[in-house]
């Protein structure tokens, strides 16, 4: 791919507040005026694609919902608020909560993420390429820690009409090196810039990336779920101590770990801390 010299990154002001049965390409359209361009990119923040498509239940039932979103526990972690559950949903995600949400929804509700998220970059693009007879991408952001990082950034969870990674192997760098691991997260790095504009507090939930036409191309390019590392590549599967309580019970069945007691879970500890 060709880069583009100039990257510009701004949020559309005056979408309101999303509802139920909202057309979300009507209200961007409304918004962006004339200030759309050929090649740009739509981030657009998960949360009032939920809202439009009346993913939402009653605050209640959060933790219920959080269940029932799962697929797959990762790792849960008692601090004193509660219980923190990383696991896998629905859509593949690796998340908090399932990201399950009450951040920027109407009191009472926490909002649940699109059913497919790619799908509803799809149908979003289509239509706004349809209203604006410009080429144009999509993708639906939402916000995620990292694992050895603190602090979290918002990542791309659906896409459309935009190449999400560059693969760069077999290539070479500017000193005539191989690469041959690098694939860069386009669609994860797009996310995270229009983050920087939309913000969590501003009540602007779409921004226009812009400089980046090289990425832009047919709505039948793979969407954000590629960006979904496959289970057997893998190394991080587990939480440390889930993965560490699964290779104890495993090993016990296999008649290993004879001997077993408190002692050494501490001695362990000790020494995990040395390595």
């Amino acid at each position: 791919m060709s880069v583009g010299s100039v990257l510009s990154v701004f949020a559309l002001e005056g979408i309101g507040e999303v509802v139920a049965g909202d057309d979300l390409a009507a209200l961007i359209e409304r918004a962006a005026g004339a200030t759309l361009q050929h090649g740009d990119i739509l981030a657009v923040t998960s949360k009032i694609v939920s809202k439009a498509e009346g993913r939402q239940v009653a605050a209640a039932d959060r933790e219920q919902a959080i269940t029932d979103e799962t697929v797959r526990v990762v790792a849960t972690r008692e601090h004193p608020g509660g219980v923190t559950r990383i696991v896998e949903n629905r859509q593949g995600l690796v998340l908090a909560a399932a990201g399950v949400d009450t951040s920027n929804a109407p009191e009472g509700i926490v909002l649940l993420l699109p059913v497919d998220p790619d799908a509803s970059a799809r149908a979003l693009c289509a239509e706004l390429r349809a209203r604006t007879g410009l080429l144009l991408g999509v993708v639906i952001t939402d916000t995620a820690g990292r694992a050895w990082r603190e602090g979290q950034t918002d990542i791309a969870i659906g896409a459309a009409g935009i190449a999400v990674l560059d693969d760069l192997r077999g290539t070479t760098d500017v000193s005539g090196r191989r690469l041959d691991v690098t694939v860069a997260a386009v669609a994860d790095e797009i996310a995270g810039a229009a983050d920087l504009v939309k913000g969590k507090t501003s009540g602007n939930p779409v921004a226009v990336v812009r400089g980046l036409a090289h990425v832009v191309g047919d709505l039948a390019l793979a969407g954000a779920s590629a960006l979904q590392r496959p289970s057997e590549n893998d190394m991080f599967r587990l939480g440390s101590a889930e993965a560490r309580a699964e290779g104890f019970a495993e090993g016990s069945d296999e008649g290993y770990a004879t001997g077993y007691d408190e002692g050494y879970d501490e001695g362990y500890a000790e020494g995990a801390g040395r390595v």
